[in-house]
């Protein structure tokens, strides 16, 4: 079975709460993923998982051989029994939209705050963004 036919087999949504960048398409092949338990590959015709999201780049791609990069901060990836792949993320944009300088200046204030952090508490929602700057910044330095 040729990769086109297989491509068919596969539903892709993805989503933020600001913007959906697919819903239900057919012509995605594979999709990479940053997961807590490691880079994905999710091929058309993958068996059913579940995944948590980790800071990092969303690589689609497409039947026709175009490729998509997004930068995601965290959420979840579904893969349903009918190959149907469900991406939600808490944070999504393209790779062309992050800005080097604003990713530079958050790295900044989330290590400043997570210094100052009080507690346990804290400390743990600053690592989250000091994660989060790290890898936006990575992604952002991958286009320039």
């Amino acid at each position: 079975m040729s990769i086109e036919t297989r491509a068919a087999d596969m539903s892709f949504t993805f989503a933020s709460p600001a913007e959906v960048f697919y819903n239900q398409s057919k012509n995605v092949r594979q999709i990479d993923v940053p997961t807590l338990s490691g880079n994905i590959v999710i091929p058309a015709q993958s068996s059913p998982l579940l995944g948590v999201l980790k800071p990092g780049v969303v690589t689609i791609s497409e039947s026709d051989g175009n490729t998509k990069r997004f930068f995601v901060s965290s959420g979840s990836i579904a893969v349903h029994p009918d190959s149907g792949v469900q991406l939600l993320a808490e944070e999504a944009t393209t790779i062309d939209n992050l800005d080097m300088k604003a990713c530079e200046d958050a790295l900044v204030d989330a290590r400043r705050r997570l210094e100052s952090a009080q507690d346990d508490k804290e400390k743990a929602e600053f690592q989250i963004e000091v994660d989060c700057a790290e890898a936006a910044l990575q992604a952002a330095s991958s286009v320039s």
